[in-house]
């Protein structure tokens, strides 16, 4: 009997050793799977205004930072009027029945009470109407003020009859890497959206090998396709920055978003309203991003900041006295280590604006006021092409007696050329002495002229080119 016994118990000992071991080790985790429940209801709200900082004397609180925003941000669709072919013939004739409807969506950031709005070009691009919902459902429809295409911000405004909530802006250029900040928008039509992340990078710039200059907050903080135009927050409720791309192979969030700084938005937000048009004030410097290959190339003992390679004739830059080798350390009193730093602080200052540079040469720090001067250039848009003044400079490197310098490259076709730099001394056998003489010359031909330019390329050798 007591061998009986003891056999069961071994028995069942070796049941609970197999089971526990099988509960540890084999069996899968249940997972509990949480779903909200969605309600819609009417948010009170108040202005939001400069006051009552508390958030940063209650630590990082990011209940307080959405509640001020989320009634400041609306949802902007982008309505385009079209026509739906109702048979063959109208098909061919591009003719049919006339409709209205919205072809895209994103957010945008009410910056004042009495209903100006910021928010992304691309996002009202092409548009007809531009539809604006805030966040307690009513809906206008809204003007465009003006917009630069270039660093994609518009500003559009809408008459509520009312003062509304708005989003105060922040100090884009004290932000810090590492800080918390929110994301507020209308990701995939889902409104009053709001997550949370910190500041990833300062100055980015998505692609180096373009023309667009970019300085781009990077944040990781989720943004999705809708988020454009809508408010990177910091926890204080400021704006510092406007919501505008990601990078990713799926077209959404993986963990990079970038934000236009509030700075750069503010100040084309306030050239728009005073001047009807984005001032742009230049330094009047060419070069780049100093690195390792950079310094040891020229012998220099630092591989941080700004490249000059070239001064432009009669900018504030060869006024004060900047030449080819300088190396900038810092603007006033922003750090420069890299182009999109420069690039970007420049684009928050105006034409006459005093800048102190400081620059490293010959391993001595000085600094220099510099004058920022207006960008003086003219489009040539049916030949894709940008010109400016000629220096005396450029005109002997070149061989050429008069002429202006082709600056930039505007359509996709040109692109592929290499020819910054040359310079255009007839256009049409006309001479031309200035961009003067060039808008002169277009503001007299009909579009459909072929042109004729005569330009000296790299060797100094006459081409002449015809565009029909």
């Amino acid at each position: 009997m007591k061998k009986i016994g003891g056999t069961f118990l071994i028995a069942l000992l070796a049941g609970a050793i197999t089971l526990g071991s099988y509960k540890l080790f084999i069996e899968e985790p249940t997972q509990v799977v949480s779903t909200p429940v969605q309600t819609q209801t009417t948010p009170a709200y108040t202005p939001v205004n400069y006051e009552a900082l508390a958030a940063a004397a209650s630590g990082v609180d990011f209940t307080e930072a959405a509640e001020r925003t989320v009634n400041g941000v609306v949802h902007v669709k982008n309505v385009q009027v079209y026509k739906q072919p109702r048979n063959m013939m109208e098909y061919l004739r591009g003719g049919g029945q006339t409709n209205k409807g919205i072809v895209g969506a994103g957010s945008g950031v009410i910056i004042s009470g009495d209903g100006y709005i910021i928010t992304n070009n691309h996002v009202i691009d092409g548009a007809s109407e531009v539809e604006v919902t805030l966040n307690n459902n009513k809906t206008f429809m809204a003007e465009v003020i003006g917009k630069d295409a270039k660093a994609d911000i518009a500003i559009l405004k809408i008459d509520a009859g009312e003062e509304l909530p708005y989003i105060p802006f922040g100090d884009s250029d004290a932000t810090k890497v590492g800080e918390w900040v929110l994301a507020v928008g209308n990701p995939f039509n889902l409104t009053s959206t709001v997550t949370a992340g910190i500041v990833s990078a300062k100055a980015r710039d998505i692609d180096e090998r373009d023309a667009n200059f970019q300085s781009f907050i990077q944040t990781d903080a989720a943004i999705n396709p809708g988020n454009s135009g809508g408010a990177l927050v910091n926890i204080f409720g400021e704006l510092v920055g406007i919501n505008t791309a990601i990078t990713s192979q799926t077209g959404s969030y993986v963990g990079y978003a970038f934000a236009v700084p509030s700075n750069n938005a503010r100040k084309i937000m306030e050239d728009i309203m005073q001047y009807g048009s984005v001032q742009k004030g230049i330094l009047g410097v060419t070069g780049g991003t100093l690195n390792a290959a950079i310094a040891k190339d020229q012998d220099l003992n630092t591989t941080e900041g700004f490249y000059v390679a070239s001064v432009e004739y009669e900018s504030g830059a060869e006024q004060a006295g900047i030449t080819t080798g300088d190396i900038i350390k810092k603007l006033d009193n922003v750090n420069i280590t890299k182009f999109s730093d420069l690039s970007g602080y420049i684009n928050t200052k105006r034409p006459n604006d005093i800048i102190q540079v400081e620059i490293l040469r010959d391993d001595e720090l000085m600094t220099l006021p510099v004058k920022l001067i207006k960008s003086v250039t003219f489009d040539i848009e049916r030949l894709g092409i940008q010109v400016k003044n000629a220096s005396p400079k450029d005109l002997n490197k070149y061989k050429a007696k008069n002429g202006v310098v082709i600056s930039d490259k505007l359509g996709e076709s040109m692109k592929r050329y290499d020819i910054v730099g040359y310079v255009i001394s007839e256009i049409d056998d006309i001479p031309v002495n200035s961009i003067d003489d060039v808008k002169e010359i277009f503001k007299n031909k009909s579009p459909n002229e072929p042109v004729s330019i005569v330009f000296n390329d790299k060797r100094g050798e006459r081409n002449r080119f015809i565009f029909d």
